[in-house]
Parts: structure tokens; sequence; C-alpha cells
């Protein structure tokens, strides 16, 4: 695919020795890219997509694995999830520099973006970032990547959304019901390799190397990454803006309206 044929909609893309799944909205000069989370697709902005695409334009992806961009079998690494963003863009003919928003390991590789590709990061938003495991907890985690190639997603489901996507969250059950079926759709072999990826998982230089604006949210009621965890991330990073919000794992599923005003109110001072 050429630059020049990257318009609105949605298309695959062969960048990177990879083909991802592209869904390119929105209208203005400015470019903001949305990475989904460790089950997830680009559907996972659904909520958001069009608000945020009312004043730039708006490219979201399934990333490497996940949805229906191209099966992994075999390990991932972060930095190849970042060069896969570059290559996309590359193929999109987006502009020098871009916007980011990431959730949980979609803002570890918006973060791991920032650093390995700062002359084309304009600022960078990541809510509740998967940026490693604690030592204590990777023996359990390395297990969990087993048990999804060895027996799928659906023994674990209700006790995983327990804690990314807490009662307290599901005020239209409709729409839990549907966020619940989607990570029963995913692909477990491509979850057990992120997974995986994760257990391994140590950003501490990376964060350090992020020079662009940086704003990291994290959900009250976020039973997979703490405030407190995601306040100790944002020190990290050079004057990096970190905020609590009343929401959870999926903030962009779980209370759209609330995190469009964050990331508008981010973004909007910086002319992005």
């Amino acid at each position: 695919m050429t630059a020049t044929a990257m318009r609105n909609g949605t298309r695959w893309v062969n960048a990177n020795d990879t083909v991802s799944r592209v869904a390119l909205s929105g209208a203005g000069d400015a470019l903001l890219v949305l990475i989904h989370e460790m089950g997830g697709t680009l559907e996972s902005w659904d909520l958001v997509v069009e608000p945020l695409g009312r004043r730039r334009r708006v490219l979201r992806y399934d990333v490497r694995g996940a949805g229906l961009s191209q099966k992994v079998r075999g390990t991932l690494s972060i930095e190849v999830l970042a060069a896969d963003l570059a290559a996309i863009l590359d193929a999109a003919g987006a502009p020098k520099r871009v916007a980011l928003l990431g959730t949980a390991v979609g803002g570890a590789i918006a973060l791991q973006f920032a650093a390995d590709f700062a002359g084309r990061t304009a600022a960078v938003i990541a809510t509740s970032p998967a940026t490693g495991i604690p030592s204590e907890r990777r023996a359990a985690t390395l297990a969990r990547a087993d048990e999804l190639e060895r027996d799928g997603v659906v023994p674990s489901i209700d006790e995983r959304l327990l804690r990314s996507y807490p009662p307290v969250l599901r005020t239209d059950p409709e729409r839990f019901e549907q966020v619940k079926a989607s990570r029963l759709a995913c692909d477990p072999v491509g979850m057990a390799a992120a997974v995986r990826m994760l257990a391994g998982l140590e950003m501490d230089e990376t964060l350090a190397r992020i020079s662009a604006p940086a704003l990291l949210l994290a959900g009250e009621h976020d039973g997979d990454r703490s405030p407190e965890g995601v306040a100790a991330v944002a020190k990290k990073i050079r004057n990096a803006q970190f905020k609590t919000l009343p929401s959870g794992h999926f903030m962009a599923l779980q209370t759209p309206e609330l995190f469009v005003a964050e990331v508008e109110a981010f973004l909007r001072p910086l002319a992005i």
C-alpha cells in the first residue's frame, strides 16, 4: 500500500513483515493513533473515535496477533510492536509527528514508540500502562500464558473481568456483555504471547528516554493496574502529568465521555 492510497476507511496494511488491519477516520491536519489493550481490537475505541475525530484524524489498528491482524505463533517484543506502528504510519502517509494514545499493553507500546521514535512523537497518553510485572508475580503470569494456550480464554474470563471491569462500572449491561464477548473471541495463542512478553518486560530505561508531553491516567476501580502503580510509572517520565479518574481498566469503554474530556483537555493546548 502506498502512502497516497490511505484514505478514511478500514483496510489491511503489509508493513514490517506483518499484516495489520488499520482504520482511518476523522478530519484535520493532526493525527492521533489509538492502540488497544491486550485482548482488544480497534473496536475497543468505537465509543470515542467519533468525538476524538472531530478536530483531527484518528488511526486505529489491530496490534500484531490481535483482532484481524496477522496471527502470532512465537514470541513478541515491545520493540517490534513499536516498529510495527512506525511502519504502519509510513504506509498511511502520516504527518511527521503524531500523538499516541494507548491502553494497558497498548499504553506500553505507545510509550515505547515515544522513546524509540522521539522525533515522530508529538504527545503520548497512556491509560493503565502495562510496563512490566513485579518479580513476585512473574511465575504466575507465565503460568497464565500456559493456561491460555492449553484451555483458552473461557475458564478465567469472569475472574479477569471482575478485576478489569468490576460491577461498579457495569451500569450498561449490554455494553459489558459486548466487551465480554469480544474477549471470548480473541486468539488465546496471540494473547499468551503478549502475556509472556509482559512477564519479561522492563521499561525503566525506555521511560527515562521519553521527552514528548506525556499524560498517564489511572482508574480508581482498576483491579489490574492500581493508581499507585500508574503513578510510579509516571514518575519515571520527565514532566509527565498523572491523574486518577473514576473509571477502570478500559476507560474508553467504561466511561467514554469522561475519557474523551480528559484526552481533549490534554491535547488541545498542544494544538493536536
